[in-house]
């Protein structure tokens, strides 16, 4: 099992990993067990609880597929540092007001025009098990961090 140190380095290398990389592929299962995957922008980095934030809109098909189907996975890349990075999780819509105002930068005025005063703005909450990784600088093989927690009795 690992230690809460152990985990807080994880945390820190996959917060490493992605710091450049301000967009990823989003994907999603619908019902029919198709994959779709949308460009996202990352809110904020990762939390000590391993848990990553995406705006979006709460009407959109992608909140649908994961009211249906809650496993997701986001793909960061940036191929001039040879850097590839999926991070597999589950998702859940989130509408808390104080957490979109503590997220927002000015960037996501491009999708979100009216900005927080957008009606249908809700964020998703992406709950990080594992990260598989390849990055050259370290390694010439996929690495992996398992960051599941453990069920409790």
């Amino acid at each position: 099992m690992a230690t809460s140190t152990d985990r807080e380095q994880q945390i820190q290398k996959l917060r490493e990993l992605i710091k450049y990389i301000d967009y990823g592929m989003f994907t999603t299962v619908d019902d029919d067990g198709s994959l779709h995957s949308y460009p996202m922008s990352k809110s904020g980095e990762i939390s000590s609880d391993s848990i990553l934030w995406f705006f979006t809109y709460a009407g959109s098909h992608k909140v649908t597929e994961i009211e249906h189907h809650e496993q997701v996975n986001i793909s960061f890349s940036s191929p001039e540092q040879q850097r590839y990075v999926s991070i597999s999780g589950t998702a859940q819509l989130v509408k808390d007001r104080n957490k979109m105002r503590e997220l927002w930068k000015p960037e996501l005025q491009t999708w979100f025009p009216k900005g927080l005063d957008e009606p249908d703005i809700a964020l998703l909450k992406v709950n990080i098990n594992q990260v598989d990784y390849w990055d050259s600088v370290s390694s010439f093989k996929p690495q992996t961090i398992n960051l599941s927690i453990p069920s409790r009795l």
